[in-house]
């Protein structure tokens, strides 16, 4: 834990991996945000995410991660000190009770496969900024590359479980996982 620096603007760290860095967002990224996002693919494979993407939307997003009331710590993945693109995707933390918190992440289309998924995951994991004793997350059924970013960073499998897709405007299947922190 060395390695973390803390943001003056957020107090929230910024994290070091060996292709990227995991930075709080700034209201630059709203632009990669909206591009990688308006991409139904993105979109469908989140919870959240809205497609097609109304005006504001990217904007209205990195407004919340920088509120000084957020529940959500949300970090962009960029690659820019590697000579990668400065916005890879975005890594999520949400406080939940009993220190617990629950991961989310998103990568731009033209990134899948690479890795940078599990390495800002892993990277996050590690950092385990929250101090959570527990990290959950879930993947849509139909994303077996995001469950397999999930079982590379050590989550388990939990059972199965539905959430609703903004973007399917319905009800998805979901595998659950689990982490159980040092």
């Amino acid at each position: 834990m060395d390695d973390l620096k803390i943001s003056d603007a957020l107090n929230q760290p910024v994290i070091p991996a060996e292709r990227l860095v995991l930075r709080p967002l700034r209201p630059s990224d709203a632009g990669m945000i909206a591009h990688y996002t308006a991409d139904k693919r993105v979109a469908e494979g989140t919870r959240a995410i809205p497609h097609p993407l109304p005006p504001g939307a990217s904007e209205d997003f990195v407004a919340r991660a920088l509120s000084p009331n957020r529940v959500e710590d949300v970090w962009a993945i960029d690659g820019s000190d590697t000579h990668l693109a400065e916005l890879l995707g975005v890594v999520s933390l949400t406080r939940m009770e009993g220190d617990q918190s629950e991961l989310g992440f998103w990568i731009g289309a033209g990134f899948w496969n690479t890795g940078f998924a599990t390495e800002a995951v892993d990277a996050l994991v590690r950092a385990n900024p929250h101090k959570a004793r527990t990290l959950f997350a879930e993947v849509f059924q139909d994303n077996p590359g995001s469950a397999r970013v999930l079982t590379n960073c050590g989550f388990v499998y939990l059972g199965d479980a539905e959430s609703w897709s903004v973007a399917r405007n319905g009800r998805v299947p979901t595998w659950t996982y689990l982490r159980k922190m040092a």
